[in-house]
């Protein structure tokens, strides 16, 4: 079977970024990033719906098992338990570790300071993931894309316009909250191929959900109602929407590339805001969207520019007359 080389060299000029991540592979992981931080932000909202009643330890706690029955079965039916196996591997606990100690500090952090300074800090994950990958995986980073992800982190400040006043001692816990996501995230993008993405999810609820009932041995339980167990049956959909597609997103492209896509999570909640409550956005709030919008799009095009020019010296080299 003969090999048309014309249509080679198209082929990698499409999706050709650099050796072992090509453009395909990115544009793979943004939609997945984005699909997350709407699992991620859907996941919030219906649980800041229920918390008017049900104490929070019980919302983690139902929730994960909900969530749990959710992956077991949807495992089964696609035949992933066979493959759960592989969830011996070290990162797997690494990972659902450093998911475990991000929700006790973050959450420890929130219910002490002001929502938006604790949404601020957290939006330092793109920076703070981007920045260890460069030092420890050796990640090219450019200046465009480190300026990339600076620009998107202005754009949430002008959204959550933090205060001062609330950046004390407890800021430094959602920090340390903060960089244990990093951990998360950079252990989740060392996890070997044979590990599944529906395991590694379902190993992160079992930790999250012995957290939840942990802090729910200090609080009264309350029986939820039909509605409200129905909204914490969506919260788990959700979630597990959230934690399987972080997991292909870091697996899938690389990690500079995909990390101004976080900011995405801002957006969703712009919106649901104003389908939930009817919050309006004001005048900061449409700038800062406008720039994290911009930076998205400018992060996408800059992947296929690059794509393009990598595949430049290999279209000139299929076109290179053979030498007998």
């Amino acid at each position: 079977m003969s090999r048309d080389p014309d249509r080679g060299a198209a082929f990698s000029h499409f999706i050709w970024i650099r050796p072992g991540m090509d453009f395909r592979e990115n544009s793979k992981a943004i939609v997945a990033m984005m699909l997350a931080m709407l699992g991620f932000i859907v996941n919030d909202t219906l649980v800041k719906v229920v918390s008017e009643r049900l104490p929070l330890g019980e919302i983690m706690f139902v929730r994960g098992i909900i969530a749990i029955v959710f992956i077991l079965g949807l495992s089964a039916v696609t035949g992933m338990l066979s493959q759960y196996r592989h969830l011996n591997h070290k990162t797997v606990p690494i990972r659902a570790l450093a998911e475990v100690c991000a929700t006790i500090l973050y959450l420890t952090a929130l219910f002490q300071m002001p929502i938006a300074n604790a949404t601020a800090i957290l939006q330092a994950l793109p920076l703070v993931v981007t920045a260890a990958a460069a030092i420890f995986f050796a990640a090219p980073v450019g200046w465009r894309r480190w300026s990339a992800i600076g620009v998107g982190f202005a754009g949430v400040l002008l959204i959550v316009r933090p205060g001062l006043e609330g950046f004390d001692s407890w800021a430094l816990v959602a920090l340390a909250g903060v960089f244990c996501m990093a951990v998360r995230d950079l252990a989740t993008q060392r996890m070997p191929k044979n590990v599944p993405t529906l395991g590694a999810a379902a190993a992160t609820l079992v930790g999250v959900s012995v957290v939840g009932l942990a802090l729910s041995v200090r609080e009264t339980w309350v029986v939820p109602t039909g509605n409200e167990f129905a909204l914490l049956v969506g919260a788990a959909l959700f979630i597990n929407i959230g934690f399987s597609f972080i997991i292909i997103a870091m697996r899938t492209g690389d990690i500079s590339v995909v990390a101004p896509f976080r900011y995405s999570i801002i957006l969703w909640a712009i919106a649901l805001g104003y389908l939930v409550w009817g919050d309006v956005p004001d005048v900061m709030t449409l700038a800062g969207t406008a720039i994290i919008v911009t930076t998205g799009i400018y992060s996408f095009f800059r992947e296929r520019k690059l794509a393009s020019q990598a595949a430049k010296p290999l279209h000139a080299k299929s076109e290179a007359p053979a030498l007998d």
